[in-house]
């Protein structure tokens, strides 16, 4: 859901098995805690899995590409500052 607010974003998202998102540069810092199964994050320094109870955090301006490769998917909530919007996700083509 879009609440408009400019600062911040927060989304409860929930991911099948195999899914990819495309990668992305975006200009926003990214937080994302896992609830469920187990995210995978690719970047320029390497791939880490991030499992329920963990968090990762992706930088402004750094290339990042998530996945949730086992079997149950995943569950997480990603917190964006300032909010996400598709202007400054910078997704791959």
């Amino acid at each position: 859901m879009n609440t408009g607010h400019a600062h911040v974003s927060i989304a409860r998202m929930q991911s099948p098995h195999g899914w990819v998102e495309p990668g992305q540069r975006p200009t926003f810092e990214e937080i994302t805690v896992v609830l469920r199964g187990l995210l995978r994050v690719e970047s320029e320094s390497g791939v880490l899995d991030v499992r329920a109870g963990q968090a990762v955090i992706a930088h402004p301006g750094e290339w990042v590409r998530y996945s949730t490769p086992e079997p149950e998917g995943a569950e997480y909530v990603a917190i964006c500052l300032p909010a996400f919007s598709p202007e400054t996700v910078h997704r791959d083509e």
